[in-house]
């Protein structure tokens, strides 16, 4: 079906019709003003049936219509059927000079033709000589009949109405050029968005393949959560988590917490935190269930505008089932491991010990070389014991009010013995009470470990000192020494388990570089932090923050 008229607009219909159709349009305007005469002429003009130069105006009318559509005007070059409109200007000068003096108003038709000779494109010069000549024929007849009486009012009329539709034809024209104009402008803007267009369509396809390209799931999204782009990877996501399925605000999409097995609700889903405004990392979600059930580490960054308002948010999906499951399958042999060590070197130093107790009835050089077995195994099982700690994912605290000050002078007392033999200055500047929610137990043993770091990487005697700072909500504790330090580099990897600095290394200072990432683990299953600030050479300080109270009491 043909799309209407005032949908595709004028100027499109015009265009779209065939030559013919186009010479027929531009001549209709004139064709049905002559019509209607025709046809009033014989109840209101009867006279003007028997006047020969009327009715050759009305049958030069008629068959320059009927031209309009007979002649093959688009095979004919350089726009012949501009004649029409000139061969308009002789209808109606037979028109009006044989209706005079009954409808001398005729000549006013003239504006027909000079209006189609004006906008045809035609040059300037001939379209201006034309609509001025052709009016002036047309009103010079009368005005030579009466000749050489002339007055001052039949000149007027000769160059006064040529001189109106010279003026009407320059109207046109200026129009005209003018429209022409924004045409061509409107046509370069065109082009130039058609082009933008197809550029925008390139990248945007450039930018699809790059984004399938990638081996993590990317999605932007507005502030409503609807999305903006996305890509396979996270698509893939969103199918394993039915989420294209699930009822909105219900809670049905199959996303669950560290334990596999809780939903998480609708505000913890990274979506809802990415377009709340949150900006997060290594955020840990499983997506599925059954075999089918995928580990995903999650981040998101918000999109502002230019005014700092939130827009939306990217975020980003990256499956580390492997990964996860090479980590598990870590911990669970060196937890295996470690507990199948305690045995053995539990009844090794028992043995030994049964042995030492009697050391009266040993040789001095068994019982030197006994105290070496038994140094060493309770080493090896305090490394045993590291190594449970540290591959435990469930390490337990069950932190109360408890008085820090009191931890640290413990802890004080026990490496003091260490701290002499290391010629090791050790002070604590703690008030007391010193008031937190903590652990006693994982708290003094997280203590102790940074005590007995601080004096055995001060190997040339200095100073190592306990300070405390209390906060409304929160309470710091700080080891520093003034020992060998590390670089800023090492400070930030300190944490990691199996660490340890080259200078360490260098120095054959024992370890096995777990103590700092037990200590890092028991302080984060406080809902504190830990840091460490040092320099090569300069020492290191370790600050632990832990909340200073507790979570409300439930009712």
């Amino acid at each position: 079906m043909a799309e209407p008229l005032f949908r595709r607009g004028p100027l499109r219909f015009f265009r779209e019709l065939g030559t013919r159709s186009q010479v027929a349009l531009c001549q209709l305007p004139l064709t049905l003003v002559v019509a209607a005469l025709a046809v009033a002429t014989p109840f209101a003009w009867p006279s003007l049936l028997q006047n020969p130069v009327y009715l050759a105006g009305i049958v030069l009318h008629a068959a320059l219509f009927a031209a309009c559509f007979l002649v093959p005007w688009e095979r004919l070059p350089h726009r012949p059927y501009l004649l029409i409109p000139v061969l308009d200007f002789l209808a109606i000068g037979l028109l009006r000079n044989g209706a005079m003096p009954l409808l001398p108003g005729l000549a006013v038709l003239v504006v027909f033709p000079v209006i189609w000779l004006s906008a045809s494109g035609m040059l300037a010069r001939s379209s201006l000589v034309l609509s001025f000549v052709g009016p002036m024929l047309i009103m010079l007849p009368p005005v030579l009949g009466r000749f050489p009486n002339l007055t001052a009012s039949d000149v007027t009329t000769v160059f006064l109405f040529p001189l109106m539709m010279l003026a009407v034809s320059l109207a046109i024209r200026f129009a005209s050029i003018n429209l022409r104009l924004q045409q061509r402008e409107l046509a370069k803007k065109d082009r130039e968005l058609r082009r933008l267009l197809h550029q925008s369509r390139e990248r945007e396809k450039l930018l699809e393949t790059v984004l399938d390209a990638t081996d993590v799931g990317i999605a932007a999204v507005d502030r409503s959560g609807h999305f903006l782009v996305s890509n396979i990877r996270q698509r893939d996501f969103r199918r394993a988590t039915r989420a294209d399925d699930a009822v909105p605000g219900q809670g049905h999409q199959l996303i669950f917490g560290p334990d596999r097995r809780t939903l998480l609700p609708p505000e913890k889903r990274p979506i809802s935190r990415a377009v709340a405004g949150e900006s997060f990392a290594d955020y840990l979600v499983w997506a599925g269930e059954g075999n089918e059930q995928r580990a995903v580490s999650t981040a998101a960054r918000p999109l502002m505008s230019e005014d700092g308002s939130l827009t939306g948010a990217v975020v980003v999906y990256s499956d580390v089932t492997g990964w996860v499951e090479a980590l598990t399958a870590n911990q669970e042999l060196v937890s295996n491991v470690s507990h199948e060590f305690k045995t053995p070197l539990n009844s090794i130093i028992g043995n030994v010990d049964l042995v030492l107790d009697d050391v009266s009835a040993l040789p001095p050089q068994v019982s030197r070389r006994l105290e070496v077995v038994q140094r060493n195994a309770e080493r090896l099982l305090a490394l045993v014991s590291d190594l449970t700690a540290s591959a435990s994912t469930a390490l337990n605290v069950h932190p109360k009010r408890t008085d820090l000050a009191s931890l640290v002078e413990t802890s004080v007392g026990s490496a003091q013995a260490q701290a002499e033999q290391a010629h090791i200055e050790l002070t604590a500047d703690v008030p007391s009470p010193l008031w937190a929610y903590a652990d006693p137990i994982r708290i003094g043993q997280a203590l102790d470990n940074l005590v007995s770091n601080a004096i055995k990487y001060s190997p040339d005697g200095g100073r190592v000192r306990i300070s405390a700072e209390a906060g409304s909500d929160w309470v710091q504790l700080s080891v520093s020494d003034t020992g060998m330090g590390i670089s800023s580099d090492d400070a930030a990897r300190v944490f990691r388990r199996f660490f340890r600095s080259d200078a360490a290394r260098d120095a054959a200072i024992p370890g096995a570089g777990l103590g700092l990432s037990i200590t890092k683990m028991i302080v984060e299953r406080h809902g504190g932090t830990i840091t460490c600030v040092s320099g090569q050479g300069e020492g290191s300080t370790f600050t632990l923050t832990l909340p200073a109270d507790g979570p409300p009491p439930s009712f």
